[in-house]
């Protein structure tokens, strides 16, 4: 049985506050963890004793394009509708060059 997710590594997406980020894969915030800051939006927060583990359905790793990253909750953050080739390689390549 496949697991159902909200968001897929490589998904565009929007913060309700307009910042423009990219969903990551779990091995790619381990990888940065430790080199990037992490940016502690509105929407970021959740509450003592929510598990850690990274599902995609209730908690998003999202690197954005101020360059540091956050775990988001699904209804802080929207799939971009809009094509934006340009800065989906934008920040693959910040990704790349961490």
């Amino acid at each position: 049985m496949e697991k159902k997710t909200l968001f897929e590594p490589g998904d565009l997406v929007k913060s309700f506050t307009g910042h423009l980020g990219l969903v990551i894969s779990r091995k790619t915030l381990d990888k940065i963890k430790g080199n990037v800051k992490e940016g502690r939006r509105p929407g970021h927060f959740f509450a003592a004793g929510c598990p850690n583990s990274i599902d995609y359905l209730l908690k998003v790793p999202v690197f954005f394009e101020d360059g540091t990253y956050d775990i988001m909750k699904p209804m802080n953050i929207r799939s971009t509708k809009e094509d934006l080739k340009e800065k989906m390689s934008k920040l693959e390549e910040m990704l790349e060059n961490i």
